[in-house]
């Protein structure tokens, strides 16, 4: 950046934007590691706020968490022929330990299908074991050959949820509702609002029978996939003898689902909700959700200051109205630094709200609070200073959402498009495209291959246009589905 003060205007390089945004707001920086980050407490504190929103919504539905090994036998990989080739060209294989060869490679963690399913098939025997709902928080490795921080990295940080069941039906089922918990939690806590949908075979998971995904638009206007569910048939199964025996005393294969989101979730997030002054987290995943900054001129002044935000904090955290956690307040007592300084630096990292003290204000029984999203700023009493930032934080939590539905749909098209239409929209400003398919992955791929845009999802009937369309955007040929056409990160 030519000004260091300045990020980067998203309308300029919005790739430049981003990479200053989770940069300078200390989020993350580069590792040693080639294609591996740092994820810095301003960034990990989101992600610890996400882990134990999902944690809680695995819990309420029945999953207990558990923990598997990082290194895997390279056997187990070659056990599902179609799973291995999906992941074969990301292995990272170590070959040597303790000094000596190994006497079989071991693959360390791309994903965990395999060495869960083996043991698996060690818990599970009857009908009565079933379903089996396991989840795990883990790192996974996947060499990438272009990375970006938070939203492709060699390392990432990511939970895997694998279950077994007794019918295909009930593992279907499981597989919506994970998708489902996803797409609440993406619009309940992120404020991402997503297209949930069904993957084309030949963009859904190696080795599954079906994949489901959650699609966000980003600002660029770029879909982000940000989650999937996947029904794994009993390709797994087979593969790791996973059996049990049925209430009719016939040995049938389980069947499997496993789902994951990542922190790739924080990525998603920067570029849902970031404008040109830095960072905006939405209220219920910033690790601080209200700084006060004390402003004073004399030792005198800031001894009476720093006294009066004490005393708020320690009022507002009593008042809370929240039962599961106290209001997370922090208070700037930074020396040496003007407010203006201070003000630039907490807008950079998106705190939600900022109140702004003074001796006058103290004088008056006030203060100022100033809305992150939209800059806004009032005067408040602190009598009644708890009730404002509750309510504060709940509308901004509501508005975030809002807005970035508006711009999702106002970047979407669901009219007829022809596929010249299509090829300058994607070449240019891009967005959500609407529009038939053949069904043919020849020409999925030929549309790829043109426009590299790709078929996101074949969307869930919700979000269908309202008149399915006829025609295939490419080929011109009787369609047999609607797809969701869009470029992707």
């Amino acid at each position: 950046m030519a000004d260091d003060k300045k990020l980067t205007p998203r309308a300029k390089d919005f790739s430049a934007w981003y990479n200053e945004v989770v940069l300078k707001s200390e989020m993350a920086d580069y590792s040693p590691v080639k294609g591996c980050m740092v994820i810095r407490p301003n960034g990990y504190g989101i992600w610890e706020r996400m882990q134990r929103a999902l944690d809680d919504m695995f819990k309420a539905t029945g999953h207990q968490n558990a923990y598997f090994p990082l290194f895997i036998p390279e056997s187990f990989l070659h056990k599902e022929k179609e799973h291995v080739e999906g992941f074969a060209h990301e292995f990272a294989v170590v070959t040597h330990g303790g000094g000596k060869k190994l006497e079989e490679p071991l693959v360390v963690r791309p994903t965990s299908e395999t060495i869960i399913y083996s043991m698996f098939a060690k818990w599970v025997q009857s009908y009565r074991d079933l379903p089996l709902l396991i989840n795990q928080w883990a790192n996974v490795v996947r060499w990438e050959m272009r990375t970006r921080l938070f939203l492709r990295t060699t390392e990432f940080l990511w939970q895997e949820g694998h279950t077994a069941h007794a019918t295909h039906d009930e593992a279907e089922a499981e597989t919506r509702q994970m998708l489902g918990i996803y797409r609440d939690f993406m619009e309940g806590y992120i404020a991402m609002p997503v297209i949930t949908g069904r993957k084309t075979d030949s963009e859904k998971f190696a080795g599954a029978l079906r994949t489901y995904a959650c699609e966000a638009m980003m600002q660029d206007n770029k879909a982000l996939q940000a989650g999937t569910s996947h029904n794994l048939g009993q390709n797994f199964s087979k593969a790791f003898e996973l059996k049990f025996q049925s209430e009719a005393g016939t040995e049938e294969f389980a069947w499997n689902t496993s789902w994951g989101v990542s922190t790739r979730m924080v990525g998603g997030l920067v570029m849902t909700h970031g404008d040109d002054a830095g960072l905006r987290v939405p209220p219920l995943l910033a690790p601080i959700e209200l700084v006060i900054v004390p402003i004073y001129r004399s030792d005198e002044e800031r001894t009476l200051v720093l006294e009066a935000a004490d005393n708020l904090a320690k009022s507002l955290r009593a008042w809370d109205r929240r039962e599961a956690s106290r209001l997370r307040i922090h208070i700037d007592r930074r020396d040496g630094m003007k407010p203006g300084a201070k003000y630039y630096e907490w807008e950079l990292r998106g705190i939600p709200l900022r109140l702004e003290l003074g001796p006058r204000d103290i004088a008056a029984n006030q203060g100022v609070l100033v809305r992150r999203d939209t800059k806004e700023k009032r005067s408040v009493s602190l009598e009644s200073l708890g009730e404002d930032v509750a309510d504060t934080l709940s509308a901004m939590q509501r508005d975030m959402l809002a807005a970035a539905l508006e711009r999702r749909e106002a970047n979407s098209v669901r009219t007829p498009i022809s596929y010249d239409a299509f090829k300058e929209l994607m070449a240019g400003k891009g967005g959500f495209v609407y529009a038939g398919w053949c069904g043919d992955a020849a020409c999925e791929a030929r549309v790829k291959e043109e426009t590299r845009a790709t078929i996101r999802c074949l969307p869930d009937e919700e979000f269908r246009s309202a008149v399915a369309p006829t025609t295939c955007l490419r080929c011109g040929k009787a369609s047999t589905d609607e797809a969701l056409w869009a470029k992707a990160y």
